[in-house]
């Protein structure tokens, strides 16, 4: 390992990557440190029936595109895997990977002092793509369930067969609650669901997939800043819905119907009862909600463009709660195990650069933050909805490497600016890449 790179990129995964082959296109020395390996989170953090939600042609990277014959298909985990293996091997990135970076400053001279797991290096600039999902968060009120009980973060669910006889609360429904109870329900497992505020989107509507209907308009090209609450979007759950078997609607209701039991959000638990709020009804028509309100903006479109699409009946309930359960009993439910499908925690204490709010968010625009040189990469809405997915990463990383030219100019005119006798502002914008 160098002692000194004119960029450091912490993370490999597919923003890392990303960053790197604009790096490469623009002669820019730069490494790239992986605590693991390349598509390490896909292999490690996913159940055995895991598939993408986002259909396959949307996976474009810099430089490579998903290339097979099922392009409004969803890659599984392995397929994941291997798309991201292959990019690497593609362009051969400066990667190391088994190298964790434990602590990130700036030094008084401006320069960034990185220690790894390999040993200490510095860089004139740094690009954290570690993405926003690093320590699993599993409520405390899981630690008054009863020894007896088998408990996993959703990101340890593998499949039913893990799991001891007996029924199994799933809490929590973003994406991975909703599939991964879905697929205990598929297994015949009894199956109890502590519904949260998600909200969901129907796989198709009229003829195309519901994405691609909102690509064709737009949508994801907006940036964060034409909402009038960005930091609230930022900080959304995403729609539920899969691309199991070739890709459907998750309607809980119809879960439901076919004996699963669902409840309001989990609000606490003691030795024997698990205690949830009386919010079903509404989380359950407030998802319907939102789900039929991304229809009538594609009606509105296909209106407005006058294009010939299929009519399409809207979505009637199939289910509604008589009322809904506030207490139940774990010995009688016969609950065995819990999945906590409960999201992740951000954990950025490694980096000692004062760049975060309140929340620990990084403060930042289009991923350029306050401090010189030091940038953030895959973030969720870190500019548009596809920033932190395979979708947008490439648009994010395009504007980061610009922004790194930017200052790697300014470095070299501030150098010389003696020379000429005038600002840097009035030098010509030309691509000075050459290595400090």
């Amino acid at each position: 390992m160098n002692s000194h790179y004119s960029v450091a990129v912490v993370g490999g995964g597919q923003a890392g990557l990303s960053m790197s082959w604009y790096l490469r296109q623009r002669g820019v020395d730069h490494v790239v440190f992986e605590r693991e390996r390349v598509a390490h989170e896909w292999r490690t953090r996913r159940w055995d029936s895991f598939c993408l939600v986002t259909p396959n042609w949307q996976c474009r990277l810099p430089g490579y595109a998903y290339h097979g014959d099922d392009r409004d298909g969803f890659m599984v985990g392995a397929d994941v895997v291997d798309f991201l293996e292959k990019y690497a091997a593609s362009f051969d990135p400066p990667l190391l990977e088994g190298v964790e970076v434990t602590r990130l400053r700036r030094t008084p001279a401006g320069v960034f002092e990185l220690s790894t797991s390999a040993g200490r290096t510095t860089a004139d600039q740094v690009v954290i793509a570690a993405g926003p999902y690093h320590v699993p968060a599993v409520p405390r009120i899981a630690e008054r369930l009863p020894a007896g009980v088998t408990q996993l973060h959703s990101s340890q669910y593998r499949n039913p067969a893990q799991l001891p006889a007996g029924a199994v609360l799933v809490v929590g429904t973003g994406q991975s609650g909703c599939q991964i109870a879905e697929d205990l329900h598929l297994e015949g497992r009894q199956v109890h669901l502590a519904v949260g505020s998600a909200p969901r989107a129907a796989r198709s509507y009229r003829g195309r997939d519901t994405l691609a209907w909102l690509d064709e308009m737009g949508h994801y090209a907006r940036g964060v800043d034409e909402f009038g609450d960005a930091d609230q979007v930022r900080l959304r759950a995403n729609h539920y819905m899969t691309g199991r078997d070739g890709g459907r609607d998750i309607d809980l209701r119809a879960f439901a119907r076919d004996g699963m039991k669902l409840y309001g959000h989990l609000r606490a638990v003691s030795s024997a009862e698990l205690d949830f709020a009386g919010d079903l009804e509404q989380s359950l028509d407030n998802a319907d909600a939102v789900a039929e309100g991304i229809k009538d903006a594609i009606d509105r479109y296909i209106d407005s463009a006058g294009i010939a699409a299929p009519a399409e009946a809207r979505y009637v309930p199939v289910w509604r709660p008589d009322s809904s359960p506030s207490v139940l009993d774990l010995a009688a439910s016969g609950i065995s195990a819990v999945v906590w499908a409960t999201g992740f925690h951000r954990d950025n204490r490694w980096i000692e650069v004062p760049i975060f709010d309140g929340r620990g968010y990084p403060t930042h625009e289009r991923g350029v933050t306050g401090c010189p040189g030091l940038y953030f990469l895959g973030l969720p809405w870190q500019w548009t909805w596809g920033s932190g997915r395979f979708a947008g990463v490439a648009q994010d990383a395009a504007y980061l490497c610009e922004r790194i030219g930017v200052m790697r100019r300014k470095r070299f005119t501030d150098e010389v600016s003696w020379l000429a006798g005038t600002p840097t502002e009035t030098y010509p914008q030309v691509e000075w890449w050459a290595a400090a």
